[in-house]
């Protein structure tokens, strides 16, 4: 049987690789810092043990991403299918500098939380900004447009948060952003990939356009651990 590839399972490739540091472990389940990631990490084919320890990692009621989980969980599990997606690897794309790019970093957090929430780039916590290098474009002093790394296989680096102000969107600045992060992934001898929502399908079209294409399709699924969430 072949070796796995490190894209096939990202977020246990990555807790049990580049990410180790960040690993919090419970038996054979790994998460990262519940204010740096939500994803949780199972083996592919996770045995009853496996459950067991996620249950007790997450707590009664809690909600957990499945990524690249091949199996059900087992009776008494709630399933949320929460979309369709798919998962793109460089093939291309030419990756460059941007002088008006800015890293971003722990003082920037708070204005980082405020775009995100603006325009839903998906999940962006508190200090997602660890998970490795993020740019910004700033106009007038405020941030209006960012992207950065968020999973860390071994050998590859995940673009992600890239988002753009609803009132600078149109001036390119997402695509600038996503080449200059792949630049610096590139600079390490790294490939980049990303995820987007199969119903995105003018990020898919942009992404396309840079020089990704489609290698797998996905699945964003959670399962809530069975029994009730205490009452505070």
């Amino acid at each position: 049987m072949s070796e796995p590839h490190p894209l096939d399972n990202p977020a246990r490739s990555s807790l049990t690789g580049p990410h180790a540091y960040l690993a919090e472990r419970y038996g054979n389940v790994l998460r990262y810092p519940v204010d740096v990631s939500p994803f949780v990490a199972l083996p592919a084919e996770p045995e009853a043990a496996d459950w067991d320890e996620l249950a007790a990692l997450a707590g009664p009621g809690g909600l957990v991403p499945l990524a690249g989980v091949r199996v059900p969980p087992p009776d008494g599990w709630e399933v949320q299918v929460i979309g369709e997606g798919v998962q793109l690897v460089e093939d291309g794309v030419a990756a460059r500098p941007d002088d008006e790019a800015v890293r971003l970093g722990a003082e920037d957090v708070p204005e980082m939380l405020a775009l995100a929430a603006r325009t839903k780039p998906g999940p962006f916590l508190p200090r997602t900004v660890e998970l490795g290098t993020y740019l910004g474009i700033r106009r007038g002093g405020a941030l209006v447009a960012m992207a950065g790394e968020r999973l860390h296989p071994p050998g590859w680096t995940e673009i992600s948060a890239v988002c753009t102000d609803e009132a600078f969107r149109g001036q390119g600045l997402a695509t600038r952003l996503v080449l200059a992060v792949a630049a610096g992934i590139r600079d390490r001898g790294e490939g980049v990939f990303l995820h987007a929502v199969a119903t995105n399908t003018g990020a898919i079209r942009l992404y396309e356009s840079l020089g990704f294409r489609l290698r797998r399709t996905v699945t964003f699924v959670s399962a809530r651990v069975p029994g009730k969430v205490p009452v505070a």
